[in-house]
């Protein structure tokens, strides 16, 4: 993603003294002087320089930081996106910049035993699955008919809290829910995938992957065999027995070793579609880094053994040396065009679809910010639209010597295409870019059927995450988040944060909810990133302040309001506090509406919980 350069205030960073020290007088258990000094001296000789701010786009601020359990942060130095600035440490080292960063001793959160309870799955219509994927369906839709969601506008407004639960140690829940039965499947940020009872939060099984799991789950069953496939940031591959909560099998997706994966995987006639970004986007702050030799990959395997069937890289070209940067030390390119969101099956015309981020590095190539169409079988490219040309960007940019001279607005594609049939009967592909423009697309060409600009748009949307469509209306979540725009790009267009319904058939808007204000509210964000769901008469859309909406799809009037931004008790027993959501959209079924909040990330407001709502009787 993005990172641009704010002025910084000197009150600012003497706070971070201070703030470290409140946390260290604050914590429940002391943290030892020596452990925390070790902390503090490599933090501020390796860390302080991309994490002094207050918010961004890139790194989070200390402010951010200084919110999140030790157990996060060593996470992410371990496994997560600071893995490459962190290879040097000692595991002694990457625990004490931990523990110095959250104030508190390292400590696994334990979850009592009387939150588990029997794991048993019914024959029959107790396996039904109710939801699964991203979208919910291979097309991407996020439309949940009426007898799926199993409520309707006349009843949203009475939709109550049943129960929260909280992962342990997390600053971010972000991984979309699968529902199969009377159980619930998600992920969590340090490998944990959950069976949950949706009737009750209570833990039927809990598998652990090698690293963190964001995407959504996907169910498939075949004849009486049910299998939940799902890859975690390492780019590990797993295909789990629902009926146990064992894995199957298990498959490396990447092969470069700075591949990761933050899509979900789609699955469609015995086949896993994995996507696969890269974190050199990362790793190139450290100016010694030899940058940049990966790119965007879909990878095909096989539901029944995670054989690879074919690979598709994005930049169809290997890097090679381009040239010398600032410190006299090689370029390497291109590079890039990778792929963050979940691909999009069409198995009329056997294509799968999906979108690109930018260039890391020169020269830029056709196949970045981008929306592709594969062949289904084989992996060969079928057609290319490309939104946004030239846009070289990485997060060293500006000033580091792994930016590249032509730094481009980081306009990707960060939502999983949508396939839609219109009122005509003729099917369209939707999709939304972060330069703030919906595109509709021929699904056989790729040809621009229509274009709107609901947004100014900037490195954290306009839109980010997705959009949903009920085959007459495509709503649109824009953010133009306001630490990602680039004051240099777009400069006159107005930011237009909320909620938008455009016509399918011809783009044109329907109306626009604008993003509730939060002033008063410290360190809020109104905006719209989160990906929205959809109902007969209703969409569902969570936003940066921590707010979930329920609004009319005739003329975007919200019809139910809830803040998730505060404290939980919750079914597990651990403390549970929400935050910003972002990400996934929530998931309706069976009379039930459930959504994570958190997301500590880019000055959003951290939080822990998966929370579980139900129309009151």
């Amino acid at each position: 993603m993005s990172n641009y350069q704010y002025k910084r205030s000197e009150r600012f960073i003497l706070a971070i003294g201070v703030v470290a020290l409140a946390a260290l007088a604050g914590s429940a258990q002391p943290l030892d002087a020596s452990i925390a000094a070790e902390g503090q001296k490599i933090y501020m000789a390796t860390c302080n320089n991309c994490h002094k701010s207050e918010a961004g786009v890139g790194a989070p601020g200390y402010m951010i930081l200084v919110q999140m359990p030790p157990r996060a942060i060593l996470a992410a130095l371990e496994t997560g996106k600071m893995r490459e600035q962190a290879k040097d440490l000692t595991d002694q080292q990457r625990k004490a910049v931990a523990q110095y960063i959250a104030g508190k001793p390292l400590v696994e959160t334990k979850i009592p035993q009387g939150a588990y309870t029997t794991f048993a799955l019914s024959s029959g219509k107790g396996a039904q699955i109710h939801h699964s994927g991203w979208g919910g369906n291979l097309e991407g839709t996020g439309y949940r008919s009426a007898e799926q969601a199993g409520m309707s506008a006349e009843n949203v407004g009475k939709l109550t809290l049943k129960w929260a639960f909280a992962f342990p140690d997390v600053s971010q829940a972000r991984s979309k829910p699968a529902i199969v039965g009377d159980w619930l499947i998600v992920g969590s940020q340090f490998g944990e995938v959950y069976c949950l009872n949706k009737h009750t939060g209570k833990i039927g099984w809990r598998f652990l992957a090698d690293a963190a799991v964001r995407g959504a789950i996907s169910i498939v069953q075949t004849g009486s065999t049910l299998r939940a496939y799902f890859a975690d940031n390492n780019t590990n591959v797993y295909a789990l027995d629902v009926k146990t909560g064992k894995a199957v099998w298990k498959s490396k997706a990447g092969k470069h070793p700075q591949s990761g994966n933050t899509g979900s995987v789609a699955v469609h006639d015995n086949i896993v579609y994995v996507p696969l970004t890269s974190i050199e986007v990362v790793s190139v702050l450290d100016p010694g880094y030899p940058c940049c030799s990966s790119s965007g990959e879909i990878v095909a395997l096989d539901t029944r053994s995670g054989k690879e069937i074919w690979r598709h890289r994005v930049v169809q070209e290997e890097a090679k040396e381009v040239g010398k940067k600032t410190n006299g030390k090689p370029f390497y390119g291109p590079s890039g065009a990778i792929v963050w969101s979940s691909p999009t099956v069409d198995a009329k015309r056997g294509l799968l679809y999906f979108g690109t981020g930018e260039n890391y590095t020169s020269p830029a190539t056709t196949s970045s910010d981008a929306i592709q169409a594969l062949n289904l079988k084989t992996g060969k490219l079928v057609w290319s639209f490309q939104a946004t040309k030239g846009d070289t960007w990485n997060m060293s940019c500006p000033g580091n010597p792994n930016c590249p001279e032509k730094v481009g607005p980081d306009y990707d594609f960060g939502m999983a295409p949508i396939l839609v049939k219109r009122p005509d009967g003729n099917d369209l592909l939707v999709v939304g870019q972060k330069a703030g423009v919906v595109y509709g697309l021929s699904p056989e060409t790729g040809n621009v059927l229509w274009e709107t600009r609901i947004g100014r748009g900037g490195a954290l949307g306009g839109i980010h995450w997705g959009m949903a469509t009920d085959g007459k209306r495509v709503y649109a979540a824009n953010a133009d988040n306001k630490y990602g725009i680039n004051p240099k790009v777009d400069s006159l267009i107005k930011p237009t944060p909320g909620l938008f319904a455009l016509d399918v058939a011809t783009g044109n808007v329907v109306w626009n909810t604008p993003a509730p204000s939060c002033a008063g509210k410290k360190g809020c964000i109104e905006a719209n990133s989160a990906a929205p769901t959809v109902m007969p008469d209703v969409v569902f859309a969570g936003t940066l302040d921590g707010h979930l909406r329920a609004y009319s799809t005739t003329d975007g009037k919200i019809l139910w309001d809830y803040d998730t931004a505060k404290e939980f008790d919750t079914v597990n027993g651990i403390k549970g506090k929400g935050g910003s959501i972002d990400g996934p959209s929530p998931v309706i079924a069976d009379g039930m509406l459930f959504v994570n909040s958190g997301y500590g990330l880019f000055g959003e407001y951290p939080g822990n919980v998966l929370l579980a709502f139900a129309v009151e009787k």
